[in-house]
């Protein structure tokens, strides 16, 4: 296999204009599963139709078989974000959002004991209330076995409230693998737009770092010391970011930290606020520093987003939706890009 190779792996159509927030897990028989929020009908909005989309590969990726549907629209708008995990007793985890109304999107878990062949009942995740953006390859199993879901959780309308929406950032626990859940007890809060968009990663010493989309110009980060039950004020990470979501992972060949976000700032804050250039940076220190940037993305006039990062036979396989900014076509591209782990240590 090449050290490296990337292409579209879900490209956009006028009738399928938006192939999106996508996850990956390797089955029992080396195969990959990769599934994605699959926008039908269109449109591209975040409250189209869109059902979950898949394919498999036996090839770690370098082809796939024919997209299948995994999951019909079982929402009254949509649903959508996937997170694919392997849990510890072997079973696999289906996390999506159910999307019914502007103020009335949850997270939903579904469970397969054969290998995604099948899919249990639904479970819901989320209490009910409110709008909760979960997204795509976001939920994580923590040394102890507990599972963290975190949430950006909008207590009104969605759409009413805009670009002046404050959502604040939590955690959903599930102590018996996935059957019950149960809301961390913290909700972390930051002027502007709030906190938008957490994702979590299990440091080396067993505390828990969220990283935070939000609208000051840099990630915020926030730490936990049981498990994700309760959360530090939330304080910037000293790293430049625009409205947009990052990824951060741990690798499992090494245990350092792999952060993965649009690096527009670089040359200060003046720059414009893109999803361009995609770029990764290596943690040796459970983040208090960072180093090797590089980026993975950087054509002009695309932006990029919404990235889920899979291990495999150290080869990390990413997934991000690639956007033309220009009028024409104008669509959500998903685009698969497989490097080497060694690749992300490089100067």
């Amino acid at each position: 296999m090449s050290d490296e190779f990337a292409y579209l792996v879900a490209p956009a159509t006028p009738d399928n204009p938006r192939n999106t927030e996508a996850d990956m897990v390797q089955l029992a028989d080396g195969r990959l599963l990769l599934a994605w929020s699959d926008f039908y009908g269109g449109g591209m909005p975040d409250d189209a139709p869109a059902r979950i989309s898949a394919k498999v590969s036996d090839d770690l990726g370098r082809s796939w078989g024919e997209r299948y549907t995994m999951l019909e629209n079982e929402g009254a708008q949509n649903v959508m974000s996937v997170s694919l995990l392997r849990i510890a007793s072997g079973e696999l985890l289906f996390f999506y959002l159910r999307k019914n109304a502007d103020d009335d999107l949850q997270l939903i878990v579904r469970r397969s004991t054969d290998e995604a062949t099948t899919w249990s009942d639904p479970v819901m995740v989320t209490d009910g209330t409110g709008y909760h953006v979960v997204n795509n390859a976001r939920i994580v199993q923590l040394d102890s076995g507990r599972l963290v879901a975190p949430a950006a959780w909008n207590p009104g309308t969605w759409r009413e409230l805009g670009e002046k929406r404050n959502a604040f950032a939590l955690t959903y626990l599930s102590d018996d693998d996935g059957r019950s859940w149960q809301k961390g007890q913290s909700q972390i809060h930051l002027p502007g737009m709030g906190c938008q968009e957490p994702g979590v990663v299990q440091l080396r010493d067993g505390r828990l770092m969220m990283i935070i989309r939000n609208s000051l110009g840099t990630i915020h980060r926030s730490y936990s010391a049981d498990e994700g039950a309760t959360w530090s004020e939330a304080e910037s990470m000293g790293i430049g970011a625009p409205v947009a979501p990052s990824t951060i992972v741990k690798i499992p060949s090494t245990g350092d930290l792999l952060l993965i976000w649009n690096d527009c700032f670089r040359d200060g804050p003046d720059a414009e606020a893109v999803r361009r250039p995609l770029t990764s940076a290596i943690s040796r220190d459970d983040g208090e520093t960072w180093e090797c940037r590089r980026d993975l993305e950087t054509e002009d006039p695309y932006w990029f987003a919404y990235v889920s990062v899979t291990f495999v036979e150290e080869r990390a396989l990413l997934t991000y939706w690639k956007q033309d900014r220009r009028p024409t076509p104008n669509m959500l591209n998903l685009q698969l890009r497989s490097v080497p782990v060694s690749w992300f240590y490089q100067a």
